[in-house]
């Protein structure tokens, strides 16, 4: 069974679908779209600008949504997934390929979710780390030690490979904490808050009024969210999840197990880089991967 896979940000890079739109006509006029929809145009970011550009959150979040969109969207009636699933921004790319959401609809959702995401970060200083080298369990326990500062997991990439979230206190005890419990690494990541945190609770409010007011149509198969790693088809129980995206981990080590236990063997990410491919050959290895940018 084929699922197929879409990335978040930090999967962005200069010139990130530039022969895409210079060889597929149809890809041009859906990136031309996106730049009428978003009123500037990020495909002059996306091809020619240089990694501190596409760094920024307001640009990051719908670049790579765009490429892995794009990418499905040529891909016509040869998109034929048995399953879906995206790694946080790219759950927004899952749902618009999968046609719970529109494309016009999907891109707004992520221009609306960077902005408001930037805010947050803006108003509290706050980091994330890259945790390797020890279980899940030792890992929450030492977040929820830290009690005068928010800490929490944050994405669940991997067996050995966690990322916290939290403020930068609390996340600077954590890492010398882990350090000291055998952690191989706890290195902060160069991005603009703690996504999936409380912290993103301001952010989360400000997205719900506008996820409310979308349409949120029946996928055209299970699509695999974050916040619990389970298969749904309810476009209500889609949109719940989607709101408390924000502010929970991303599971995706457990999302990627439950869909090869419901069948998947061949996984293919859409969009720019390769890290997903990465993840789910160290989740599970008898699986086939491939990849599309």
């Amino acid at each position: 069974m084929k699922a197929y896979v879409f990335p978040g940000q930090g999967a962005q890079f200069p010139g990130m679908g530039k022969s895409l739109y210079d060889t597929n006509p149809l890809a041009a006029e859906w990136f031309e779209k996106a730049n009428d929809i978003l009123g500037f145009r990020i495909t002059d970011l996306m091809f020619s600008g240089t990694d501190e550009d596409l760094k920024q959150t307001n640009v990051t979040q719908p670049a790579v949504f765009l490429h892995s969109v794009v990418l499905a969207e040529t891909l016509g009636n040869a998109f034929r997934p048995d399953m879906v699933a995206g790694h946080s921004l790219g759950e927004f790319s899952a749902l618009t390929a999968a046609g719970v959401l529109s494309f016009e609809d999907g891109l707004r959702l992520v221009s609306k979710r960077a902005q408001a995401m930037q805010k947050a970060c803006e108003a509290t200083p706050s980091v994330m780390a890259a945790v390797l080298g020890l279980p899940d369990d030792r890992v929450e326990r030492i977040c929820r030690s830290i009690t005068h500062d928010t800490v929490v997991c944050a994405n669940y990439n991997c067996p050995g490979q966690i990322v916290i979230s939290g403020t930068v206190t609390g996340i600077d005890i954590a890492c010398e904490r882990l350090t000291a419990a055998g952690a191989k690494r706890a290195l902060k990541l160069k991005v603009g808050g703690a996504f999936h945190s409380p912290l993103m609770e301001p952010a989360q409010a400000e997205l719900a009024a506008v996820i409310k007011d979308t349409p949120f149509d029946k996928p055209v198969c299970p699509v695999y969210q974050n916040v619990n790693a389970m298969p749904t088809t309810d476009p209500d129980a889609i949109r719940t999840n989607l709101i408390a995206q924000l502010t929970s981990p991303v599971r995706w080590a457990q999302t990627i197990r439950q869909m090869a236990a419901y069948g998947a063997d061949h996984f293919i990410e859409l969009g720019p880089g390769t890290v997903l491919q990465g993840l789910i050959k160290k989740i599970i290895s008898n699986v086939t991967t491939e990849g599309m940018q």
